[in-house]
């Protein structure tokens, strides 16, 4: 007895629609980073970014938001700093300690990361109307909650594919 089911379509697996939107927005994305400057932005330095947001903090502090070892967070932002995007700096109430906080070119990236994304948004409202596009997100914001991802968008809790 073969206990196989009948795949669903491609087109209407939701799980597979929202991968691959999300990669074609991703491309787009990092099209306009690339014409802006910032080829050597990663879609892994986003995860980063997301914790920097709000101020300083410690490798220790990054590595547990993200659920990464302290040994690859010091590895990437090594390379964060060599690219400009991060700079580490003394925390001011313990000298020893060190601090990783977003440089001007990290804030730079964010600025034209999230000037894309709206520019996205600007061309879908622009070919659904205000109404269609309404109802579009709330049914994204419906299915994010429903598999637990809302919350972590919303906390800026992203966590990077294992």
């Amino acid at each position: 007895m073969n206990s196989a089911r009948e795949p669903i379509p491609a087109a209407e697996d939701v799980s597979l629609l929202c991968t691959a939107i999300s990669a074609a927005m991703n491309r787009s994305i990092r099209e306009t980073l690339t014409r802006a400057g910032f080829d050597d932005a990663r879609d892994s330095h986003g995860y980063v970014f997301q914790h920097l947001l709000d101020g300083p903090v410690t490798i220790g502090e990054l590595a547990a938001r993200l659920g990464l070892t302290q040994q690859a967070i010091s590895k990437s932002t090594i390379e964060l700093e060599r690219l400009g995007y991060v700079r580490r700096v003394a925390d001011p109430d313990d000298q020893r300690v060190r601090n990783v906080e977003l440089a001007e070119r990290g804030w730079a990236v964010i600025d034209a990361g999230c000037a894309a994304r709206a520019a996205l948004n600007d061309q879908l409202r622009r070919r659904l109307g205000d109404s269609e596009l309404a109802k579009l997100i709330n049914g994204l914001q419906f299915l994010a909650a429903e598999v637990g991802a809302l919350d972590d968008l919303e906390s800026r809790n992203l966590v990077p594919p294992s």
